[in-house]
């Protein structure tokens, strides 16, 4: 999810720490449980510091040990052993409980949009991502926004809102997976394009009822479309390209990690007078016409590279940040 949307839900957390006796009964407890779930539902995204080491380390590890099952524990006892300093008197055993709930949570819902996490390690590198909620959810954000309102004018005792707030929710998660579950086993049958072969990714978007399709063709093309009203939109067709450039781009440690991170990244040669240019796309990131989210390689004609670059930028942006003249 997105950083808005983790706030809202370490506030969420907070107050549904309320069903918890020893929370409601003291201001102070509260005080540091609301503290403690804030700081969890944003900790596992510390590792955004990355961007300082530069664009690839960012990409290659966001999402990665910092959600892991070990940085779990990790996080939950840096932000209680910090509480335990400043509120030493406090009953910490509950506090840490709901500090631990709130970087679980984190992780939880990251699992689910379309970016992924790497949950699983240190038992498996795969990058899990169930493409069933997008990044931003504008039910989730603002449920929460609601019922932290009606909770700040004390319209509803905390101990009964929240419940009902993540009763929804959970009821919400289910409808989107089912619902998901649904659609993507029905593309197949009502796809008059289907050749024997082909496989089906479908990937939320902000609005609840338009959904992406990615459809990996067996000669390793992509296919792209649009799901709205259970119909289906083929918008774009894209072929990678197989060249010895390309190969020996894959040994570059930009486009290693872009590799690493995406199983869906599709390659596009250029050639110019002063070699090779080998731009990596990830298909499943296409906005206005455009793949913003790439790796690209510039390389001269013996295969040796002359510059690169990774992350977000438009066509127009890309040429200021490489030397496209092959200097």
């Amino acid at each position: 999810m997105d950083t808005g949307t983790h706030l809202v839900i370490g506030l969420g957390l907070a107050g549904l720490a309320y069903i918890d006796p020893v929370v409601a009964a003291d201001p102070m407890v509260s005080t540091a449980v609301l503290i403690g779930t804030v700081a969890g539902s944003q900790a596992p995204d510390a590792d955004t510091l990355l961007r300082l080491k530069g664009n690839a380390a960012y990409i290659k590890n966001h999402r990665g040990l910092s959600h892991s099952l070990p940085a779990l524990v990790l996080w939950t006892a840096l932000i209680s052993g910090i509480l335990w300093l400043v509120f030493p008197a406090l009953p910490m055993w509950h506090i840490t409980m709901w500090v631990f709930i709130a970087v679980a949570f984190h992780v939880f819902t990251d699992l689910f949009n379309a970016y992924g996490t790497q949950a699983l390690r240190p038992i498996s590198e795969r990058w899990v991502s169930w493409n069933i909620i997008h990044i931003f959810d504008p039910v989730i954000f603002s449920s929460h926004v609601l019922a932290i309102f009606i909770w700040s004018v004390h319209l509803m005792r905390p101990e009964i809102l929240f419940p009902i707030l993540y009763a929804f929710l959970a009821l919400y998660y289910i409808w989107r997976s089912w619902t998901h579950y649904r659609l993507e086993s029905g593309l197949r049958p009502r796809d008059p394009t289907y050749e024997p072969g082909d496989r089906y990714t479908l990937i939320p978007t902000v609005h609840l009822h338009q959904w992406q399709i990615v459809k990996r063709k067996q000669d390793g093309s992509f296919q792209l479309g649009e799901l709205r009203n259970r119909k289906i939109n083929w918008i774009d067709r894209v072929s990678c390209a197989v060249h010895p450039a390309v190969e020996a781009s894959k040994a570059h440690p930009n486009i290693a990690c872009f590799l690493y991170f995406s199983s869906y990244a599709c390659a596009e040669l250029k050639e110019h007078a002063w070699g090779y240019e080998v731009r990596w796309a990830d298909v499943r990131y296409r906005h206005r016409k455009q793949y913003p989210f790439v790796a690209v390689l510039l390389l001269d004609k013996k295969l040796n590279p002359i510059d690169s670059y990774v992350g977000w930028v438009s066509d127009s942006r890309l040429e200021k940040k490489l030397r496209m003249g092959g200097a």
